[in-house]
């Protein structure tokens, strides 16, 4: 997928809908750095928020993904689920991602405790402090990492998602 591409049609859509980013990120309520994020292809929407996009530009999903409107008619139906697909796959891989680096993050810390745990020679306030913070952080990414890999996690976001503020 090109990025760019489909960073420099979002900003023609709305730009051809007379819209700033704030507007525009007030309408998919959502903040106008993630729609700068968009626009310079550094960050791509998620695909519930590419398809809200499509039906407020009122263009198809397939255009959205090709970075243009005059998309290939001749395309298959097939080759158009794949583009999906492939964006999809995409997502949830930098969504992995982030999950591993978090994980990777609470060993980490998770260490620091386990070490100053055992070393323990001094016996100060700020080595508890430390060691606290550790085991805290440990634990709250271990809850996070649970929670994010359970089953419920869609159900969890969902909530909040149509439970504004």
């Amino acid at each position: 997928m090109d990025t760019i591409k489909i960073g420099n049609f979002l900003r023609k859509l709305r730009k051809d809908k007379q819209l700033t980013q704030e507007q525009l990120a007030e309408q998919l309520n959502v903040s106008r750095r993630t729609i700068s994020r968009w626009e310079t292809g550094s960050n791509l929407p998620d695909l519930d928020l590419l398809i809200e996009l499509s039906d407020f530009y009122q263009i198809e999903l397939i255009d959205m993904l090709n970075g243009q409107t005059q998309c290939d008619r001749e395309e298959s139906i097939e080759e158009s689920y794949k583009k999906i697909a492939q964006y999809t796959a995409e997502e949830k891989k930098v969504t992995l991602q982030a999950y591993h680096i978090l994980f990777v993050i609470g060993c980490l810390i998770f260490s620091v405790y386990f070490i100053m745990e055992w070393i323990h020679f001094v016996n100060s306030p700020i080595v508890d402090f430390i060691e606290g913070f550790c085991l805290g952080g440990s634990f709250g990414l271990l809850v996070l990492g649970a929670i994010v890999t359970s089953s419920k996690w869609k159900n969890i976001c969902s909530f909040f998602q149509s439970n504004p503020k």
